[in-house]
């Protein structure tokens, strides 16, 4: 198997110690990993299936199916997907992680990522012995013939959101070439200058979801990394195939974890509220970044601001740990990421206004 890279947030332990040693405490903005409390219906949910000793099942209870369903439908218009064209994960990363290997993909295979990605795509791809080939736009791509591509609005890390005729461009020309196309979506529900569209938008694939396939994550829009809760969704044909591995394989989400993220799906007022936090924080950050000379790239949804200071991502990176704020460079997520850094807006309110304190103090 080819060597994977070596885990990149593994690198930042000496910029860490330094951001650590400030006064104030550290500010990490390196992470994008939840801070604010689960909510209360779906602690409710995961308590109430407790004491159920069997075995889930690992396509997904259809109550589940049946909510994913209806979410997709009532908080982004996706219409067309049937329930058994779901299938929960155990989170999202580790979908992206073994999507190429347990569809087939192997040696001899070419899997395109964007040229800014999150690295687990390039992962999955080596995992499965499979060339790696950086490209957002298919002109680069030349007669290749990729057996999958992944694209990734809202952009983890950029921010950066595709519209639909982009969207729409890449699924046509995939299908006349019998191409994969896998929508990364983790970020979907949280745009702020423009409206997100998933691939599985009946105005991208106009009434046919074949070779089509959605990644979802309620780790950010619910608070339940911990929980470890996703799913994928799309093509009946596909979702089939990697049910029949992952039955073989395991790969199954606990029964608990199932329920709770039934209740994650049908609580639009808790999504509301945790998007409402994020924009806050956004605010806040966004400002206090451009007053003391940062402009930001892209960032108009998702998670993350995309910020620069015309220098190398290290020499940023630097900068900010010596004011104790923890940020990622952008070259973890590939060589076009040499002179920005990644800001996560996960972080509670006091350490964000301390990050923006700071700032303002130069």
């Amino acid at each position: 198997m080819t060597r994977l890279p070596d885990f990149p947030w593994d690198s930042l332990a000496e910029v860490k110690a330094r951001a650590q040693a400030h006064p104030g405490g550290i500010v990490d903005l390196s992470v994008g990993t939840p801070v604010d409390p689960v909510p209360d219906s779906i602690r409710a949910a995961l308590a109430s299936v407790s004491e159920i000793p069997g075995y889930p099942t690992t396509h997904g209870t259809p109550e589940l199916r049946e909510a994913a369903v209806t979410a997709l439908q009532r908080r982004y218009g996706i219409t067309g997907v049937e329930p058994d064209a779901v299938l929960p994960t155990i989170g999202s990363k580790e979908a992206v992680a073994w999507l190429p290997r347990l569809l087939g993909f192997g040696p001899g295979d070419v899997v395109v990522i964007p040229e800014l990605a999150y690295p687990t795509y390039e992962v999955g791809a080596l995992l499965a012995g499979a060339e790696v080939v950086r490209a957002d736009g298919l002109t680069q791509l030349g007669p290749r013939r990729p057996a999958m591509i992944w694209l990734n609005s809202p952009s983890n890390p950029t921010g950066r959101v595709l519209g639909v005729d982009h969207l729409r461009k890449v699924v046509e020309w995939a299908r006349d070439r019998g191409t994969v196309v896998v929508s990364d979506e983790c970020y979907l529900s949280l745009g702020w200058e423009a409206e997100p569209l998933s691939v599985l938008h009946p105005s991208v694939h106009g009434g046919q979801t074949d070779g089509l396939l959605a990644v979802h994550s309620l780790s950010k829009s619910a608070n339940l990394a911990s929980y470890r809760a996703g799913f994928v969704a799309g093509d009946p044909a596909l979702v089939k195939t990697l049910l029949e591995v992952r039955k073989h394989a395991g790969m199954i989400v606990p029964r608990p974890v199932q329920q709770a993220m039934v209740a994650a799906l049908t609580d639009d007022e808790a999504l509301a509220e945790q998007r409402e936090r994020y924009r806050a924080r956004r605010v806040v950050l966004r400002k206090a970044l451009q007053d003391s000379g940062f402009e930001i790239t892209h960032s108009e949804a998702g998670l993350y601001l995309w910020a620069t200071r015309g220098e190398s991502a290290q020499a940023t990176v630097e900068w900010l740990a010596e004011r104790g704020i923890l940020v990622a460079p952008g070259t973890f997520y590939g060589p076009a990421g040499r002179d920005h850094v990644r800001v996560a807006l996960t972080s509670t309110d006091e350490r964000i206004e301390a990050a923006a304190e700071r700032l303002a103090q130069g």
